[in-house]
């Protein structure tokens, strides 16, 4: 191996990233890529992007690997023992605060963005976007990582208020399927968690069942699908 892969191999993990929050008309959905790469290599190609804080509150992770695992791994310890002292679930402001004062006070050292999603009895589904350096900003929807500069323009044209769960999750989809498209960072499946009143509801879409957009290539099944089948066919050109 030469020396330029052997840098990429050994680079720390890096979530070159699509990952989307946006609010509609009875809580949030928060959706993200798979694909972690180190450098130009393809370290996790199903990783999942969306970590569970509370019960009614998750997080979109960007930026390094590493960084935004430790961060939702204190927030979530902090959220706990919050639960405990209060006797109640925490608001989606609270989560938000917690992530954005770590951040804040370590933006130094920390190379991580996270959207703050959820859902609480005293104000609805709340997103909440924490780039780089800590700052906090309430939004109605909220775009990160690698793949959220091939999205404004999308988003501008397409966003809507008070949509209804089906349509926000629609766009969702579409959105992070069309930043796969673009962005080389992002890639593999795309996963959702819808956050309402009712609870929690995760969905997966396979990357094969998502819309391909202007000369993308459909996908075929690989050499070893064919080679396993029961009657293998020659591979056409």
């Amino acid at each position: 191996m030469d020396r330029d892969a052997t840098a990429d191999v050994n680079a720390p993990h890096s979530m070159g990233t699509t990952i989307i929050g946006v609010t509609y008309n009875g809580g949030v959905i928060l959706g993200a890529d798979s694909r972690t790469s180190t450098g130009l290599y393809v370290a996790n190609r199903a990783s999942d992007k969306i970590t569970q804080l509370t019960d009614n509150v998750y997080i979109c992770r960007s930026g390094s690997a590493a960084d935004s695992q430790i961060v939702s791994d204190y927030v979530r310890y902090f959220l706990h023992q919050h639960t405990i002292q209060l006797g109640q679930p925490a608001t989606v402001k609270v989560a938000a605060n917690l992530v954005r004062l770590l951040s804040y006070n370590n933006k130094n050292m920390l190379q991580t963005g996270i959207i703050v999603g959820g859902w609480d009895k005293y104000e609805g589904g709340k997103i909440y976007g924490i780039p780089l350096g800590g700052t906090i900003l309430e939004q109605p929807f909220a775009i990160g990582g690698s793949g959220s500069s091939y999205l404004y323009g999308f988003f501008d044209q397409s966003w809507k208020d008070n949509m209804t769960k089906e349509e926000a999750e629609q766009l969702v989809v579409k959105a992070v399927s069309l930043a796969i498209a673009r962005d080389g960072a992002s890639g593999g499946v795309v996963r959702t968690v819808i956050i309402n009143s009712e609870g929690v509801t995760r969905n997966f879409y396979p990357g094969d069942k998502l819309p391909l957009w202007h000369d993308e290539v459909e996908a075929h099944d690989s050499l070893l699908d064919i080679l396993n089948a029961a009657n293998p066919e020659p591979m056409s050109t």
